[in-house]
């Protein structure tokens, strides 16, 4: 049986990679507000310490996943094709530079690294990574992409 779903091209032993580095960006980055949250309410400085070395882990491990999606996203021209690819894509770019200016925002003096821009623009990033989220699952379970044809039901 020929495989007629898009394909993932950054892959170990046939797993697509990007699947499996998106969560820890993601998790970093909900993980920087909660604990701004935290240090909002409470005022205690090694919370906002804690939100600029999450907002450091979630750039990193996003620059990550974002080299393995940019090889799918090359690898196979169906994938271009899927708006969902341009919500996800365009929205992660969008969410990692406004992550980008919330460290700079973070490295100030706790207080005003926080409250309020570090928290409302760590806010925006978690509300943007929900919908590129759901885009990207959508291209998973409804459009197939780097899923091999012995996994269909």
């Amino acid at each position: 049986m020929a495989n007629d779903n898009p394909r993932s091209t950054a892959q170990v032993a046939g797993h697509p990679i990007h699947p499996m580095l998106v969560p820890f960006p993601i998790a970093f980055l909900v993980g920087a507000l909660i604990t701004d949250i935290v240090y909002w309410r409470t005022a205690e400085m090694q919370w906002a310490n804690f939100s600029v070395w999450l907002i450091t882990g979630g750039l990193l491990f996003a620059a990550v996943a974002a080299m393995a999606g940019l090889i799918d996203f090359f690898g196979d021209r169906r994938i271009r094709q899927l708006r969902p690819m341009w919500i996800h894509g365009i929205g992660n770019g969008v969410a990692v530079v406004l992550a980008i200016i919330n460290a700079f925002v973070h490295s100030r003096d706790a207080y005003t690294s926080v409250v309020p821009t570090g928290l409302v623009l760590s806010a925006l990033v978690v509300l943007i990574l929900l919908v590129t989220g759901w885009n990207g699952w959508e291209m998973v379970y409804r459009h197939r992409v780097g899923v091999a044809p012995e996994d269909r039901r």
